[in-house]
């Protein structure tokens, strides 16, 4: 069979030419295919297309239509799964948003996937062969990661140069924020671990110097991990992880081992500076006022933070804003996402506000961390829409944009082309989207 892998682009234009420019040179294989392609049979032949990067040719011969799909993507992923159908193509829909409403969801697909794939997909395949597809496979229990074959990514062609690499040592979390459609997927709130000589051997093969490890966090099990960082010290690579903040702040031979094994960057979800809004959210793994000492003790050791600030808790109110900006200028953090609070289908958080009659949208595509989407307790639409647009020029200014390149300079092209495009991207961001209150 011939297959064909789609991770859909929510929206109507693509990227600017010079964002769609670095994003070829440093645009990873998306991990969830290549788990996929890991365990599909060596007979049938596997085509990869990040529709942010290329388009999509409808008329070209597949046997079988995979798209992997998240909240935003969903109605562009529908619209796709559509036109594919109509020319008699087969469609299969996975991801959070199918597991979160497979209801809806079937209605636009031959075949969805409810929960992780990778034991289901072989399945999957041998129905689609024997004309036996159903239209609902849904995974009973976590995955056994141990069970997962490795045959590198020699099998994948995917558009772009792919100098960095992303893996996955480990999957799960089991804090359950109520906001967070990761840990609220089917069986994701199951912590698991793959064996370490599977990921030194994973790793051993990857060509590339670079590699993203894609884990929720390398902070759950710091045992498993500190191991995992001693094996990777001669390996001669460099990475990007994501941790928790009060593991970070205590466990400085954890710090050590990453920055002996080649950590470039730790990417930390400290979501808010108030910690009222903090326990609102079950954020038991933040404590507001170990920030400071947290992004420092990285700097010591001469790694890079990643921060993620999302606004829109029942708790805020309109001088948030100035306070964050206030302590990421404080901080000389090296780079920073800021998100309206999104309460995704499938989450507590959807739930609640549903019942409080507090969602009022719900085109899908505006699930992006970047359009308001329901009723705000203390801030107007218009209060989160211009906060995010202040935050985004008050850190991404030209002189900050000039600290943080400066500072990439000497961690090698990827990291550079990676902190340049993100720059871009924040100094040119402007959201332009219709406020719905």
């Amino acid at each position: 069979m011939k297959i064909l892998l789609i991770y859909p682009n929510p929206v109507k234009t693509l990227p600017s030419f010079i964002v769609k420019f670095f994003s070829i040179f440093s645009n990873p294989i998306i991990p969830a295919f290549k788990a996929l392609t890991n365990m599909t049979p060596e007979k049938n032949s596997i085509e990869i297309i990040d529709e942010r990067l290329e388009n999509i040719d409808y008329e070209k011969n597949y046997d079988l239509i995979g798209i992997s799909v998240m909240t935003n993507q969903a109605l562009k992923a529908y619209e796709i799964s559509e036109n594919f159908r109509k020319r008699g193509k087969k469609v299969v829909l996975g991801g959070w948003h199918p597991s979160a409403l497979p209801e809806e969801a079937k209605q636009h697909a031959d075949s969805i996937v409810i929960g992780e794939a990778e034991e289901l997909w072989p399945q999957l395949l041998k129905d689609i062969e024997e004309d036996k597809l159903k239209q609902i496979y849904r995974q009973e229990k976590p995955v056994d990661l141990s069970l997962l074959p490795n045959y590198g990514n020699g099998r994948i062609k995917q558009k772009g140069i792919n100098s960095a690499v992303a893996i996955e040592a480990t999957r799960g979390c089991p804090h359950g924020c109520n906001f967070c459609a990761i840990s609220h997927s089917p069986g994701r709130r199951v912590f698991r671990v793959r064996p370490i000589d599977q990921v030194i051997n994973e790793i051993q093969k990857i060509p590339q110097k670079y590699i993203l490890f894609s884990d929720a966090s390398l902070t759950i099990n710091t045992n498993y991990t500190k191991e995992l960082f001693k094996n990777m010290k001669d390996l001669g690579k460099k990475f990007y992880c994501y941790g928790n903040a009060n593991i970070l702040f205590k466990d400085e031979e954890l710090l050590r081992f990453a920055q002996e094994a080649g950590c470039i960057s730790w990417t930390i979800g400290f979501d808010s500076i108030s910690q009222k809004s903090l326990d609102s959210i079950g954020k038991k793994t933040n404590v507001s006022e170990q920030y400071l000492s947290v992004i420092n003790k990285i700097h010591n050791f001469g790694m890079n933070v990643e921060g993620s600030f999302m606004f829109g808790f029942d708790a805020d109110k309109t001088d948030i804003f100035d306070s964050t900006l206030d302590f990421i200028c404080k901080s000389d953090i090296d780079k920073a996402e800021f998100h309206i609070l999104t309460p995704f289908p499938g989450t507590p958080l959807f739930d609640e506000y549903e019942r409080q009659n507090r969602i009022v949208i719900k085109d899908w595509s505006k699930y992006d961390g970047k359009n308001v989407v329901y009723k705000p307790k203390n801030l107007t639409a218009d209060d989160l829409m211009n906060g995010i647009q202040k935050m985004y020029n008050g850190f991404y200014n030209p002189s900050n944009i000039l600290r943080i390149i400066g500072r990439n300079v000497n961690k090698g092209l990827f990291p550079l082309i990676t902190i340049t495009s993100i720059s871009f991207q924040g100094m040119t961001y402007t959201n332009k989207r219709r406020i719905e209150n």
